[in-house]
């Protein structure tokens, strides 16, 4: 059930990360630190907070978040040990449902995106379909290192600002 943005303004640290450690892949640190960051005005403006306590974060901590991502329907999927936000958000770009053939080439792109990154790929599959997440696959295995770390940075706030919205209420 989202919690009432006013209940999170005034609450103690351990239940605002009980509420929101959740958005940021397996890193409640981002929340631990936004704390601090309160009150907030809305929904947005806690975002962007969070976001910043991101983006402020040394870059040895953001790849660690980088790589608390499971990769796209891949070994943690099979063995249903995804954190439940990533299993629905995975399902509804339809990476629980692809062919053999998909199945195969989104295999064999999160072993080159991983090999040459060194993190899994990242994409915020719940505005994305499972074509569009592999024709990006393939676009961004041409990215340089920073470029790619920027990107997935990007994708992981995209993904955070969605379950926000399912976990905070407005008003």
């Amino acid at each position: 059930m989202p919690m009432p943005l006013s209940t999170l303004n005034s609450c103690d640290r351990e239940t605002f990360v009980a509420a929101l450690g959740h958005l940021f892949e397996r890193s409640p640190w981002v929340a631990e630190e936004g704390f601090e960051r309160r009150p907030v005005r809305d929904r947005s403006h806690l975002h962007a907070e969070l976001c910043a306590v991101l983006r402020a974060a040394p870059r040895e901590r953001q790849l660690a978040l980088i790589r608390a991502h499971p990769d796209l329907a891949g070994r943690l999927a099979r063995a249903a040990d995804l954190t439940a936000e990533s299993r629905r958000e995975q399902a509804s770009a339809g990476l629980d449902s692809m062919d053999a053939e998909e199945g195969a080439e989104l295999e064999r792109l999160n072993r080159a995106y991983r090999e040459r990154f060194g993190f899994p790929f990242v994409i915020c599959a719940r505005l994305n379909d499972r074509r569009s997440i592999l024709a990006s696959m393939r676009q961004r295995l041409e990215h340089d290192a920073e470029e790619e770390i920027d990107r997935a940075l990007d994708e992981i706030e995209k993904i955070a600002e969605l379950r926000l919205r399912d976990a905070v209420e407005v008003g």
